[in-house]
Order: structure tokens, then C-alpha cells, then sequence
């Protein structure tokens, strides 16, 4: 790869640490909601327990005996496993206690899953290359979970003839968040970035389509993109 491709595939991630900044930032109404109220009320710790089992993995992917000169994704996703872990400890301390023993037995179970993943990680695979596939099979899987969440709020979309649930904004991050990450990745051919984030944009050009197509006849008090930005059915995260 020349300096030139070099110097591109740095910006170009630099960019896309900003946009999955804006992603994993995209709670913070819910969790002040929650703050403010001293009661998470209806909404659910799922998403972010989710997040962090995918950050984590992606913090061990990027590390450099597994994935060398990958240090954006590496800070982007220690970010958001930071605001990840702050969101989860508002849940514990205005959580009932079934979202408390939910919060700690499945964070145990991650931290455990992640120790065998590292443990055969440096084992049973000794280069860069074998490594890097076998914990970026993981990070493909998570990564895609994790772009695949508002799935159900896209059929909610079509059903209902209506983007209510589904703010323009964070659908419009999650597709250059994608597109962002896929140019990152071809620049320097890396299948678990690509594979993972390839899917994200598709999935958030879909959004952007079914918003399109439905932005019409959406009800006028809920046509603002901050509308559902507290709603507790979207809590898109990532990268």
C-alpha cells in the first residue's frame, strides 16, 4: 500500500471514529431520561450489554499481535466501551434488581467468553494473519448483530406507514458510519471490518429508503428527527 493509500485509510478513520462517536453517544437523552427520573422506567440494559461484548472484541482485534496499524479501531471502540459500561452503571443504580442480576451475570458471562477467545487466540494461532481471521470471524458476527438491531424497527416502519420510532438522524449516521468503515476497510483489505460494516450501510441505506418512502405519512407531531430519540425500541449501536 503506498503513503498515499495510507494517508487516506488514516483519514478515512479518523472520520469514521467521529460518526461511530455520534452512534455510541446516541443514548445519552435515554440514560439523562433515566437520571433525571431516578427510573429506567421501560427501558431495557440489552442493547448496551450487547455493545460492550462487541467493543471488547473489536478492542482485541485491532490489538497489534493480533491486527497491527489498526489503532482507530482500537480508540473508537475503547470509547464506546467506556460510555457503554457508564450507561450500564445507570441501570444498575436505578435498575430493578432483575436488571441488576441480568447486568452482572451476562457481563461475567462476556468477560469469560472473551478470556477463551483470547486464550485460543494466542495458543492455538501464532501470525498476524491467523489471528486476525479468527477473532475477526467473532467481530463479523457481533459487528453484524449489532447493525441488524433496528430490524425489527424497520418492519414497525413498514407496518405502521410511519418513522415515529425510527429518527432520521441516527439511520443517516449508521449508513455513513458504514460506508466510512467499508472505504477504511478496502483501502487495506480487511474482511472482518468489511463483511461487518458492508452490511451496515446497506441496512442503513435501507433505512434511509423506508424513511424516504414514509416520512409522508408519518403523523405531523411525529415527524421531527429527534422524536423517538428516547424511545426505548431504538438504540442503534455499533462499529
Amino acid at each position: 500500500m503506498t503513503m498515499d493509500n495510507m494517508q487516506i485509510r488514516t483519514i478515512v478513520g479518523i472520520i469514521g471514529n467521529v460518526i461511530s462517536f455520534v452512534l455510541f453517544i446516541s443514548p445519552a437523552p435515554t440514560i439523562w431520561r433515566i437520571f433525571r427520573n431516578k427510573s429506567v422506567e421501560e427501558f431495557l440494559p440489552d442493547p448496551y450489554i450487547a455493545c460492550v461484548l462487541n467493543c471488547m472484541l473489536w478492542i482485541f482485534y485491532g490489538l497489534p499481535f493480533n491486527h497491527p496499524n489498526s489503532t482507530l479501531v482500537v480508540t473508537i471502540n475503547g470509547t464506546g466501551l467506556v460510555l457503554e459500561l457508564i450507561y450500564l452503571t445507570v441501570f444498575l443504580i436505578y435498575g430493578k434488581t432483575s436488571h441488576r442480576k441480568k447486568i452482572t451475570i451476562f457481563l461475567a458471562i462476556e468477560i469469560i467468553f472473551l478470556g477463551i477467545v483470547a486464550g485460543l487466540d494466542l495458543g492455538l494461532f501464532h501470525t498476524h494473519k491467523a489471528r486476525s481471521t479468527f477473532v475477526g470471524a467473532f467481530c463479523v458476527v457481533f459487528g453484524v448483530a449489532m447493525y441488524a438491531s433496528p430490524l425489527t424497527i424497520m418492519w414497525k416502519v413498514i407496518k405502521t406507514k410511519s418513522v415515529e420510532f425510527m429518527p432520521f438522524p441516527l439511520s443517516l449516521a449508521a449508513f455513513l458510519n458504514g460506508c466510512c468503515w467499508t472505504t477504511y476497510a478496502l483501502l487495506k483489505f480487511d474482511f472482518a471490518i468489511l463483511i461487518a460494516n458492508g452490511t451496515g450501510a446497506v441496512l442503513g441505506l435501507i433505512q434511509l429508503v423506508l424513511y424516504a418512502c414514509y416520512w409522508g405519512t408519518t403523523p405531523k407531531k411525529s415527524r421531527t428527527p429527534a422524536a423517538a430519540a428516547t424511545d426505548p425500541e431504538v438504540q442503534l449501536q455499533n462499529v
